[in-house]
């Protein structure tokens, strides 16, 4: 991946409106920032979250707060806690996310 285009500036995420995105379960409140070919999200999932589709697009995930699991097509699944981190690129593994207890992610894509 190469970044151009892209001025230096700060991101006040309280600032930036969420939008709402519907699961099979729960919600999904993202506040994004759009950088040249770059997506730049403040996800956060209510208690109960399960995505409604498998996601082939490749991201950076951080988990800040909760307890995320993404399960993949092929059925392992990944228990992500505060500090921890995934990487997966485009069209590579299909995932799904879910979460019990709710969790705030920061996803680059």
């Amino acid at each position: 991946m190469e970044m151009h285009d892209i001025p230096f500036e700060i991101t006040d995420w309280e600032k930036i409106e969420p939008t709402e995105h519907k699961g099979e379960r729960g919600l999904a409140l993202w506040r994004t920032q759009q950088f040249a070919n770059i997506r730049v999200r403040m996800v956060e999932y209510t208690p109960g979250y399960l995505a409604d589709h498998w996601c082939s697009k490749g991201h950076i995930l951080l988990c800040l707060e909760g307890e995320l699991h993404t399960e993949l097509q092929d059925g392992q699944t990944f228990i992500l806690k505060p500090g921890m981190s995934y990487q997966v690129a485009d069209n590579s593994e299909p995932h799904r996310s879910q979460t019990d207890v709710g969790a705030k992610l920061f996803i680059v894509d």
